[in-house]
């Protein structure tokens, strides 16, 4: 990469220092994230709070707070303190879906123990005529991406003939995520209209992340939503972006230093990403 050299103020210099110790960030990105957005330049770059794997071992409390996502992201998905809903991040928004089926624009500060954020460019901007199911639409949303071994965010809007979802329901630090999965509440939506957003993570990233499709869905009004099970829907625009840069910040909890994260999370996020039992839409 290239190297700047550049005169700033002792007060520029300071506040540097203390974003980077607060943050975790170093210098020379919080310089370069800041002049792309100044020049209006795509970063492309996927921000990611914990690991797949602390949240399969049951690392739910705060990692962060909601309001720092939104300094590094205005597109992505996540979860709450202690599982409590789905998180979908939209258009520099954060809402909460929960398992009673509620939407919350969610403007105070809120912990989170795993989120992904990406500031969403896309390179490409295409329609899907027709997706009869979830697995159809992973099929054909594969045309776009380029390599297997990069992360993609990927939103899709549009009419949707019909929508599955979950939402985890609140639980305790330390109770294992398939047994917090196998209480998810679901619920079924039909003829509506709304928006999946996504990310597209690599195999080989499958102990820090969900390896393949992970979408969660939120209505236009913003009054349901949830983590997609199962879809189908017609004319639905796909826009992707390819993120070839990846930054992960991690808890300093006792629960996550202590933790052992040797074990392989598959199979147990397999089981959380799948309809259990259905609840009321």
């Amino acid at each position: 990469m290239a190297k700047l050299n550049c005169e700033i103020s002792e007060h520029l210099q300071v506040a540097l220092r203390e974003r980077s110790k607060a943050t975790g960030e170093s210098i020379d990105r919080i310089v370069s994230n800041a002049l792309a957005r100044a020049l209006e330049m795509p970063v492309h770059t996927l921000f990611q709070i914990s690991t797949s794997g602390a949240l399969v071992e049951g690392i739910y409390e705060k990692a962060v707070s909601s309001s720092l996502l939104l300094n590094y992201g205005d597109f992505g998905i996540g979860t709450f303190d202690n599982l409590d809903g789905e998180m979908v991040v939209l258009d520099g928004a954060i809402y909460q879906v929960r398992s009673n089926g509620t939407v919350t624009n969610i403007q105070d500060d809120t912990g989170t123990p795993f989120a992904v954020v990406v500031r969403f460019v896309a390179d490409q901007d295409e329609t899907i005529a027709k997706a009869s199911s979830f697995e159809d639409l992973r099929s054909l949303c594969d045309k776009y991406r380029d390599s297997a071994n990069l992360f993609y965010a990927v939103r899709v809007d549009g009419h949707f003939d019909h929508i599955h979802t979950r939402a985890m329901k609140a639980t305790l630090d330390g109770l294992p995520l398939a047994q917090a999965a196998a209480i998810q509440p679901e619920f079924d939506f039909h003829d509506i209209d709304g928006t999946l957003v996504g990310i597209w993570a690599p195999e080989y990233s499958r102990s820090l992340n969900i390896a393949g499709y992970h979408f969660h869905f939120l209505s236009d009004d913003r009054t349901q939503g949830g983590h997609l099970l199962e879809c189908s829907g017609k004319n639905l625009r796909v826009r992707v972006e390819r993120l070839a840069d990846f930054h992960l910040s991690l808890p300093e909890s006792e629960e996550f230093l202590r933790a052992d994260l040797t074990k392989d999370p598959s199979k147990d996020l397999a089981y959380a990403e799948q309809a259990h039992k259905k609840g009321d839409a």
